[in-house]
């Protein structure tokens, strides 16, 4: 997570910062470093760190603390995402795409989202559930054709339908669950769903 959407830099720029190539700054300072400055998306392999935290280890003053606690201007990336809205990564990435949630920002190849808009995206599913995210008190409105209308993975569903061929139902739900997470079973009525609301031919 980057916190309050706060300057960062990777090893690279540090780096060249401190006027060492990038080899030499990875195997001499960069073990030392590293244990004094934490990454902000610990597991990844893409290694950022916080701007200011940085400059100061270069300039040996004391390091900054990072600001504590949630923040809707905190950036998340894909399993951070994941986690708020009870899905997988590839989920995350594929509601990017999909224009369920913002496409995001790329910083230093790690693409982010805002807190606050994954946290409004989780308050107000597109219409799945109990509910469906409407506020109290406008349930009155006409009711969902289907299940699964408003749910991005039905347009997944639809284009996977188009592509599969003589693909056993059964298989190309296997295939998106693994792709794109849920339940194999979720994805058969997914498919069962888009095989009947898409038009013909």
């Amino acid at each position: 997570m980057i916190p309050r959407s706060r300057p960062v830099i990777n090893e690279a720029d540090i780096a060249r910062q401190a006027g060492v190539p990038i080899a030499t700054w990875r195997r001499r300072d960069a073990p030392a470093f590293r244990q004094r400055v934490p990454g902000l998306f610990p597991g990844s392999r893409i290694l950022i760190y916080d701007l200011a935290q940085a400059r100061a280890y270069l300039a040996g003053t004391p390091i900054p603390e990072l600001p504590a606690g949630e923040h809707p201007d905190d950036l998340l990336n894909d399993e951070e995402a994941a986690a708020v809205l009870g899905v997988t990564a590839s989920t995350v990435r594929a509601y990017a795409t999909q224009g369920y949630i913002s496409a995001g920002q790329t910083v230093y190849s790690v693409r982010v989202w805002p807190r606050r808009d994954i946290e409004e995206r989780r308050k107000n599913p597109p219409g799945q559930g109990k509910g469906g995210g409407r506020r109290p008190g406008t349930g009155t409105g006409p009711r969902k054709a289907h299940a699964y209308e408003g749910d991005p993975r039905l347009h997944t569903a639809t284009a996977a339908l188009a592509t599969a061929g003589d693909t056993p139902r059964h298989h190309i739900a296997a295939s998106l669950a693994q792709q794109y997470g849920g339940s194999t079973r979720t994805w058969e009525r997914l498919l069962a769903q888009a095989s009947q609301t898409s038009p013909p031919g």
